[in-house]
């Protein structure tokens, strides 16, 4: 890849020197990113991604004549029509920017390009080993990361404080922990207090959206949730008890009706109206709560459970050289420039430098890198991580309307999506 890139350059070199052209071929490439809500210090105007990559394209453009950007975003729920089902046609993108665990099933289609070869000994140093270790396949770094999201959830004090559960409030920001005991009498409490058409906990399985934040609660009695071997494995004690927990708490009455029907955005909605007492949240959907809220880690563990969601850019190979060169460049202009690099200061920003700079903007900062004890691997790095996913939310959807046990569900989960891994193993390549 590296002899391609430089042979690229080369190319643009002669060029101008021999051809006569006095000008670079106009090129245009497509950076794809999904909806993605944005928080960052630095910019209040920015308050979704997209907005942020194009003030960075036109940036890149006005010092790369010849050079457009189009910067498309896609739904989440369809992001297979927007990557793998436009490859070979003039829509592929030629960056993506998006969170790794979906992209981790993009490298073994072969397209995605390993970066090392524009990581620079200072951007690496600025960026922690744990980012790195992310991003990686076989030693090769696949996306460049830009910033992380701990999610965990958070939930409406006034609320608790109608229940009785003022025992549980803390005015400091810190991120709290409940043992499984301690989540019965709150969740119980909340039923009992509520007012009607108010709800407990959010559930959603209509998707995959989502659906990390429900195999984190599966963990909940003990499951490890993979085996050695990196294969699901929940058909055991502490992996049918985590999905009996959720079972039982539907049939308590603890989640909005008709749940399996309802989609994360859809819960997050019950939450901002007062009507849910928790919400799954991080930087960037809860900087704009209206009341008064705590934080607190999934059930589990000794400390609880979080999940971390990196975020940042990759680029494909779709045969065209110079495209391939210019969007190389630009994700190497967006993560080496300090403008560009601080729109992640809101977020956990992967950058040292940025985190420094902003730390005293950014809410609980320290308390996230604290809490990193407490993060959970969902993904194992296991190849077709999407085809996964699909393979696990029709189980809980199942376990939901009471057509699975918990231990029907944890035995076809293990099944379905193992089998997907195992697709994966079987017709995944890397880019040579």
């Amino acid at each position: 890849m590296k002899k391609r890139f430089l042979a690229a350059a080369a190319l643009s070199g002669i060029c101008f020197l021999l051809s006569g052209c006095g000008e670079e071929e106009n090129v245009s490439i497509r950076v794809k990113v999904p909806v993605l809500t944005m928080n960052t210090v630095v910019d209040p105007d920015a308050d979704s991604a997209d907005k942020f990559l194009r003030k960075a394209a036109e940036a890149f453009e006005a010092q790369n004549e010849g050079v457009t950007i189009h910067i498309s975003t896609f739904e989440q729920t369809k992001e297979d029509e927007a990557v793998t089902d436009c490859f070979d046609t003039e829509t592929a993108a030629d960056v993506l920017y998006e969170g790794y665990f979906n992209m981790a099933t993009y490298i073994y289609t072969g397209r995605m390009v390993p970066l090392d070869d524009i990581i620079s000994d200072e951007m690496r140093d600025d960026i922690d080993s744990s980012l790195w270790d992310m991003s990686q396949v076989e030693g090769r770094t696949y996306m460049i990361p830009f910033l992380s999201l701990q999610n965990t959830y958070v939930y409406n004090k006034d609320l608790f404080r109608q229940a009785g559960l003022e025992k549980y409030l803390t005015e400091q920001e810190v991120i709290q922990n409940w043992d499984l005991d301690q989540w019965d009498e709150i969740l119980a409490s909340l039923k009992e207090n509520l007012p009607e058409n108010t709800y407990v906990m959010p559930m959603y399985a209509k998707n995959s959206q989502g659906d990390t934040h429900t195999m984190t609660l599966i963990r909940s009695n003990g499951s490890s949730f993979f085996d050695d071997d990196r294969k699901i494995r929940l058909n055991t004690e502490e992996g049918i008890a985590g999905l009996q927990w959720i079972s039982d708490n539907a049939e308590k009455g603890y989640y909005p009706p008709y749940c399996e029907d309802l989609e994360i955005s859809d819960t997050a909605e019950l939450f901002y109206n007062e009507q849910c007492a928790f919400m799954v949240g991080n930087n960037a959907n809860s900087s704009g709560i209206p009341f008064d809220y705590g934080v607190v880690n999934f059930p589990g563990g000794e400390g609880g459970y979080a999940t971390a969601f990196v975020t940042g850019f990759s680029v494909f190979d779709n045969g065209d050289d110079q495209k391939l060169e210019k969007a190389m460049e630009f994700v190497k202009f967006i993560c080496e420039t300090e403008t560009w690099r601080d729109y992640s200061a809101g977020a956990i920003p992967a950058s040292k430098k940025t985190a420094d700079k902003y730390k005293n903007q950014i809410p609980r900062l320290e308390e996230y890198y604290q809490n990193n004890v407490n993060v959970v691997d969902f993904t194992a790095n296991n190849p077709n991580w999407r085809g996964v996913r699909e393979a696990f939310y029709p189980h809980i959807q199942k376990l939901l309307q009471g057509d699975e046990s918990p231990a029907e569900a944890a035995a076809g989960i293990d099944q379905d999506c193992n089998a997907a891994i195992e697709e994966g193993l079987r017709t995944g390549k890397l880019h040579e």
